[in-house]
């Protein structure tokens, strides 16, 4: 008796399934398991601050250590520190509409699989179980939308500015 998750709506079953004991059984799992995607989206689209501020976290900790491996010159090093630290916004509204449509799938996959407990000696062939898709609860964005967005353009314009005045105080260092 397999389970394998195909996606968000599907799930297979073994057709050597012959008791609808076991076929119903199967049907709820997949039901189970969607009710757990949705929980998780309900639970990203309420707490939206606070993955914003996982993500800043993520951002701060992960960009400084890329730099620090990536770039030894300490001047460009400071440089590209600062163009970070101003890329975040840009990062962060990039990464929040990636984390809500990526991460429940993932994390609802990762959960299945520590409650799957299957053998993986045996892999019988397998058969498809549609589970009827619901929609999550809308995600009341639209207001905060433009002004992110205007803030976004603002601080592009500045880092377009920033970028190539090092640019030239890089060259012009280079040329002396």
């Amino acid at each position: 008796m397999t389970i394998v998750r195909q996606n968000a709506l599907n799930t297979t079953v073994s057709p050597s399934l012959s008791s609808p004991e076991t076929l119903t059984e199967k049907v709820m799992e997949a039901e189970r398991m969607h009710d757990v995607l949705l929980l998780l989206q309900n639970l990203i689209n309420s707490e939206e601050a606070t993955v914003k501020l996982i993500l800043d976290c993520l951002y701060d900790v992960g960009s400084v250590n890329l730099i620090n491996q990536k770039l030894r010159l300490k001047p460009l090093n400071r440089v590209m520190k600062l163009i970070a630290r101003m890329s975040k916004p840009l990062f962060r509204t990039l990464a929040l509409s990636w984390f809500k449509k990526n991460c429940p799938q993932l994390i609802t996959n990762w959960l299945q699989t520590q409650v799957t407990f299957e053998s993986t000696q045996k892999k019988p062939q397998q058969v498809a179980v549609e589970v009827a898709e619901l929609q999550p609860y809308p995600i009341p964005q639209r207001e905060n939308l433009s002004q992110e967005i205007k803030n976004l353009r603002s601080q592009v314009r500045w880092l377009v500015g920033i970028s190539i005045i090092a640019i030239a105080a890089l060259g012009i260092t280079a040329i002396r």
